[in-house]
């Protein structure tokens, strides 16, 4: 029996989150001072961590992508991870710690991942095994 995996959709998903992921690490990280400022955040040392893990997310994102099988527990897993970076979201907007500018900013951000984590579902519902006989 040949199986056939479908997950071309999901994989193009997971490839546009780790890009977007790798964009925003890499500018927290290099440009941490100038983005908090813009933002109103005190302690641009906090943009350099999330930076780092961002990196790392998108470093995971791209290996599951590229396997020859997407692992659709990882798949999940960032569905879940970009998830709670929505409610993290609002929580920091909630919070009131940044300026009107940085809380605008926040909400265009995790629009944006909330999106990925739509399409990435979308890509686990569609991913199947197709079975045909040889």
């Amino acid at each position: 029996m040949l199986t056939t995996d479908s997950s071309g959709f999901l994989r193009r998903s997971l490839l546009s989150n780790a890009t977007f992921s790798l964009i925003t690490g890499v500018c927290f990280t290099v440009a941490p001072s100038p983005i908090s400022s813009l933002i109103g955040l005190e302690m641009p040392v906090i943009l350099v961590g999330i930076g780092v893990s961002l990196l790392v997310f998108a470093a995971g994102l791209i290996l599951n992508a590229r396997r020859e099988i997407v692992n659709q527990t990882e798949a999940w897993i960032a569905v879940l991870l970009d998830t709670i970076w929505v409610v993290g979201s609002a929580v920091v907007i909630v919070a009131g710690v940044l300026s009107t500018t940085g809380n605008w900013i926040v909400v265009f951000v995790a629009e944006i991942v909330l999106t990925f984590a739509f399409l990435q579902f979308l890509g686990l519902r569609k991913m199947k095994r197709v079975v045909t006989a040889r």
